[in-house]
């Protein structure tokens, strides 16, 4: 890797809250998340030019590489970055990319992480069959992991898919707040309870430690959500690096809005949020009236909930810089939205 690739790894940790964690922890994360970049580039080239081109667009473009640090994070109660720790780090992350493949055909996004996204680069075919080129990948790693792993990832899968497919067709006769905070903990949540699982699985965790770091992944991740929920009403573009809004011109109905809907307390919020906000003024007006109504702040307690419910599952695990590290974690996805 390049001394830049090098450098952006080494401040992920500090981009996640970590900043002040164990520095002896950190750097074998640091040290693993390297290892997993290589095996990642190694992992899906191929001789087919174009193939290589394709399946490498997002994997060059870099991201937190959350689901493999927590994976590496959650060895670290035992034997550390053992080589299957790696492989099932680099498995889940392979997944979760397959994933924004698809998921930018099915929003018909044209941009991915500061680049053109790949159907917009190249066409939707292109991208829903490198979504797939690297989600077979992620299984031929996963099957040098033994069937019990096999098992866990096609489990791990179809909630994605299930909850993708979920939130596609809408909460239809099902109340909208309980169907939406059961389709994040599917599409977002059980991605990083795997990651959690296979973490503690292949680090020579206990069954106990291991069932905590997965349903503190599945809590984590789903409080990442809530967060960026948040995040996208009510921070300025200036303070968190994102357009605020997106999700109201996009016409998705994130909890702070199906919050403000159920309160009903603003009949033109609840009209504004009835589909997609094209013109900007409107924007600006559903931002207003949003950032001032009870929903931002019930919000802000549900992730409250979800921090306190994570803080719970790690009082099972023993003290030491890991469970520290967690702490750290579990606090700045609440912090980053205050």
């Amino acid at each position: 890797m390049t001394d830049t690739e090098n450098s952006a790894i080494s401040e992920v940790p500090a981009s996640l809250g970590l900043d002040n964690a164990d520095p002896a922890l950190v750097e074998a994360v640091v040290t693993g998340l390297a290892t997993v970049e290589e095996l990642l580039r190694s992992v899906v080239h191929s001789d087919v030019d174009f193939v290589d081109q394709a399946a490498l667009h997002l994997v060059k473009a870099g991201g937190k590489r959350f689901r493999p640090l927590f994976t590496l994070l959650s060895a670290q109660f035992n034997d550390g970055n053992t080589e299957q720790v790696i492989a099932a780090a680099a498995a889940v992350e392979l997944v979760h990319l397959a994933t924004l493949y698809h998921d930018d055909v099915m929003d018909e996004a044209t941009m991915r992480r500061g680049d053109a996204s790949a159907n917009a680069r190249w066409d939707n075919s292109i991208a829903i069959l490198t979504g797939d080129f690297l989600f077979a990948h992620a299984s031929m790693l996963v099957a040098d992991l033994g069937a019990s792993a096999t098992r866990i990832i096609a489990e791990t899968m179809r909630e994605l898919v299930t909850g993708q497919m979920r939130e596609t067709v809408g909460p239809r006769d099902s109340d909208p707040i309980e169907h939406y905070l059961s389709v994040i903990g599917q599409k977002t949540g059980s991605l990083i309870a795997t990651a959690g699982r296979y973490g503690a699985m292949f680090s020579g965790a206990t069954p106990e430690q291991t069932e905590a770091l997965f349903k503190y992944g599945e809590i984590i991740g789903a409080a990442f959500q809530l967060s960026d929920d948040v995040i996208d009403i009510a921070s300025p573009a200036a303070e968190s690096g994102k357009t605020p809004g997106t999700d109201l011109r996009e016409g998705v109905l994130t909890l702070p809005m199906l919050y403000a809907i159920d309160d009903g307390g603003d009949p033109r919020l609840t009209e504004l949020l009835g589909g997609p906000i094209t013109d900007d003024d409107d924007v600006e007006d559903a931002l207003t009236r949003l950032r001032k109504s009870p929903g931002l702040e019930r919000a802000r307690k549900t992730l409250d909930e979800y921090a306190i419910s994570a803080q719970n599952e790690l009082a099972a695990l023993p003290e030491c810089a890991a469970r520290e590290a967690l702490d750290l974690l579990t606090r700045y996805v609440v912090a980053r939205t205050r």
